[in-house]
C-alpha cells in the first residue's frame, strides 16, 4: 500500500506550491480587475485628447496602456498555469484516496466493491468553485491508542446552521460514544455521515466512528473511517488527528512501512500541531526509520 505516502504527499503538494507563490489566485484577479480599470481610463484619455496625438503626451498615454497591456496578458496567463495546476492537484489526490479506499474495502470481511460509489472531490467540492469547509465544533480527543479507550467529552454545544433533528441524531450517537457503547455509536455515526452528506459535523462523525470502530477491534472500518474524517476536512480542526489515527490504524492492519509514511505525514502537514508530537512516539513504537 505505497499508495498511501502518495495520496499525502500529492495532498501536500498543493497548499506547499501556493504558499510558495508571491501572489495568491485572489490578488492576481484582484490585479487584472485593477489593471482592466486602468485601461478604460486611459483610452478614454486617448478618446478626448485625440489631437494632442502628435506630441509627447500622446506617446506616453499609448505606452503606458501597452506596458498595462502586456501586464494583465502575463497575469492572466499566471492565473490559468495556477488553476490547472491545483485542479490537477485535487483531481490526483481524489483518483488516489479512491484507490485507498478500493483497498480499504478489500481488508473488510463484510465490504461489497460493488456498493462503492465515486469519490467525493478532495475538500468535499469541486475545483475552482472550492470553499472552505466549516470546522467540526466538537471537543476534540486524543488520537486513539492501541489497546486503550479513548477519552470521553461532555455533550457539545449545538451548531449553528443545523437542523433540529441533525443535531439531535449526532447527539444521540455522541451520547453511545460517552457511554462507551462503542458498537451502537458506531452504527449511529456512520447512519449520521449518510443521512446528513456535507454536515458541518461530518468530520467529527467520521473520526468518532472510526474510534467507536478502533475499540472494538475493527481496524479496517476504523482506518475506512479515519480516511473519510481527514479527505472531508484536510484543513479542518481533526484533520490532523484523523491522520494520526489513520497510521495507528494501518499499523494494526499490518501494514507498518505504510503508518510510518502517513504518520510522517502529520508532521510535514500540521507542523507545531500536538498530534505531530503523538505521531512521532507512535512512530519511534513502531521502530519507524
Amino acid at each position: 500500500m505505497r499508495f498511501v505516502a502518495a495520496i499525502l504527499v500529492c495532498l501536500i503538494a498543493g497548499p506547499v506550491m501556493a504558499q510558495d507563490r508571491t501572489q495568491t489566485l485572489a490578488d492576481i484577479r484582484q490585479e487584472l480587475s485593477v489593471l482592466f480599470v486602468e485601461i478604460q481610463r486611459l483610452r478614454g484619455e486617448l478618446n478626448t485628447t485625440g489631437g494632442a496625438a502628435g506630441t509627447g503626451a500622446g506617446g506616453g498615454t499609448l505606452d503606458r496602456v501597452n506596458a498595462i497591456e502586456a501586464e494583465v496578458t502575463r497575469l492572466t496567463a499566471l492565473t490559468e498555469r495556477l488553476q490547472i495546476n491545483i485542479d490537477a492537484i485535487v483531481r490526483d489526490g481524489t483518483n488516489r484516496i479512491g484507490d485507498l479506499e478500493f483497498r480499504l474495502c478489500e481488508l473488510e470481511e463484510d465490504c461489497d466493491l460493488s456498493t462503492l460509489g465515486d469519490t467525493p472531490t478532495l475538500g468535499g467540492v469541486d475545483p475552482v468553485t472550492s470553499g472552505t469547509p466549516a470546522a467540526p465544533t466538537a471537543t476534540p480527543l486524543a488520537a486513539p491508542t492501541p489497546g486503550a479507550a479513548p477519552a470521553t467529552a461532555g455533550p457539545t454545544s449545538p451548531t449553528p446552521g443545523l437542523a433540529v433533528a441533525e443535531q439531535g441524531d449526532f447527539d444521540r450517537a455522541r451520547a453511545a460514544f460517552d457511554e462507551g457503547n462503542f458498537s451502537d455509536a458506531a452504527l449511529f455515526f456512520q447512519t449520521f455521515t449518510e443521512t446528513y452528506p456535507g454536515s458541518p459535523l461530518s468530520a467529527e462523525a467520521h473520526f468518532l466512528r472510526g474510534e467507536a470502530e478502533a475499540n472494538e477491534g475493527r481496524w479496517s472500518q476504523a482506518a475506512r473511517a479515519f480516511l473519510d474524517s481527514f479527505t472531508v476536512q484536510p484543513d479542518g480542526e481533526r484533520a490532523p488527528m484523523a491522520l494520526t489515527a489513520l497510521g495507528v490504524a494501518l499499523a494494526e492492519l499490518g501494514q507498518s512501512e505504510e503508518a510510518c509514511l502517513t504518520l510522517a505525514e502529520v508532521s510535514v502537514r500540521y507542523p507545531g500541531d500536538p498530534s505531530a508530537t503523538a505521531a512521532e512516539t507512535e512512530r519511534t513504537r513502531l521502530g519507524c526509520q
